[in-house]
């Protein structure tokens, strides 16, 4: 049995759960978010416990029950408390600021750039380097966070560039100049 499958999923009070055969819809205040699931795995609710089971014991129903019970979790947590990436922005002359809604940064390049938020996406600006992404499904807050961090990813040299707060970013050693002779 899989350590991560077979724990039970509390929900709370505020979060409404809908089942219909493989298909979970989830609501909550922050939004609603619904998926499909395998065949090989099945959601029963108990009153405030949801349970994830696998229909036999094949290795594909095994690949997937901790899986589908890690999704379904994500999902009751995002439409209750939401879910958040902060980014931070190091390198002199670089910065972010928000524009409406959509979050425009200044990377060094000759133009800046302007990153439209996804539906459900919201973007928040601290100072002029610190980004947050927030919205209520993980999968498409985590993807915006990487979009983001591609306009200039951190480099080995200097450590600068777009960075997830908290990453250790490894330094590389720069060229050591040979003295003239």
């Amino acid at each position: 049995m899989s350590r991560i499958g077979k724990r039970p999923i509390t929900v709370p009070a505020i979060v409404q759960i809908t089942i219909d055969g493989t298909k979970v819809v989830v609501k909550g205040p922050k939004g609603e978010l619904s998926r499909d699931l395998p065949t090989n795995v099945s959601v029963s609710q108990d009153g405030e416990i949801l349970l994830v089971n696998r229909r036999d014991d094949s290795r594909t129903s095994r690949q997937l029950h901790g899986l589908c019970r890690t999704l379904v979790a994500n999902m009751v947590e995002g439409v209750s408390t939401g879910f958040q990436r902060r980014l931070e922005i190091q390198g002199v002359g670089y910065r972010a600021q928000l524009q409406g809604r959509n979050l425009v940064l200044n990377m060094g390049y000759s133009h800046q750039v302007q990153i439209p938020p996804p539906d459900g996406i919201q973007f928040a600006v601290e100072g002029t380097t610190n980004v947050i992404v927030s919205g209520y499904d993980k999968e498409i807050v985590g993807n915006t966070a990487a979009k983001i961090r591609e306009v200039r990813r951190p480099e080995p040299y200097k450590g600068k560039g777009i960075r997830y707060a908290g990453e250790v970013v490894r330094r590389k050693a720069g060229k050591t100049g040979k003295g003239k002779k």
